[in-house]
């Protein structure tokens, strides 16, 4: 699910693509947003089907057609996997209680340290000498749900929020994928607030 560029979206479409994650099956693009640019790189470079499903503030409605669309593919809460991908709306309690550790997302610091929003430049001002990136479960809070994989990534003295960002969106690639794999695999169980590798 994504609402922009896809950059994440690509990198496990590409890993797919190339037979490096096994055991998926339909793989479907959603996005709240008509005009992400990673809908046209889903469709062009790798086939993959996409919809848009145009979302406003607390639409309950967004989340049955959201149910219906993942049901036409056969992605359900017992076979299904939601990977977020810079998807900028907040999924409700009920739905993210539906999915159960069945939703992943990536987040650009070492969590539970700067969530949310332009975690990057809250490193930065924070003046922390290493940050990173997350992949966890979603829970109903913002950030807070259980912990995947981290990636540690240095913060050098001349970075900005830019060139910081683009050091850890290559390893949120190569951790998003990992925790795909080890989804895929049964290598994930999550006892309490903790996820242990098995």
């Amino acid at each position: 699910m994504i609402s922009g560029r896809g950059s994440n979206m690509k990198a496990i479409l590409e890993s797919i693509k190339r037979g490096n994650v096994a055991g998926i099956g339909n793989v479907l693009v959603i996005s709240n947003k008509q005009d992400a640019l990673g809908l046209e790189i889903a469709e062009n470079e790798y086939g993959v089907k996409t919809t848009t499903l145009l979302s406003n503030k607390n639409d309950k409605p967004f989340e049955s057609r959201l149910i219906n669309e993942l049901k036409k593919d056969n992605i359900g809460p017992h076979n299904g996997l939601i990977c977020l991908a810079g998807f900028m709306k907040i999924l409700s309690p009920s739905f993210v209680e539906l999915y159960k550790h069945r939703i992943m997302n990536v987040h650009p610091s070492l969590l539970p340290s700067f969530k949310g929003l332009h975690a990057q430049k809250q490193a930065l001002l924070a003046g922390v000498k290493v940050t990173g990136c997350t992949v966890h479960f979603v829970d109903n809070g913002v950030d807070t749900g259980p912990i995947i994989l981290q990636h540690p990534v240095r913060v050098y003295d001349n970075d900005d929020e830019l060139s910081l960002s683009e050091r850890i969106l290559l390893k949120e690639h190569e951790i998003y994928i990992k925790a795909i794999k080890l989804f895929t695999q049964k290598q994930l169980l999550v006892v309490e607030n903790r996820v242990i590798q098995i």
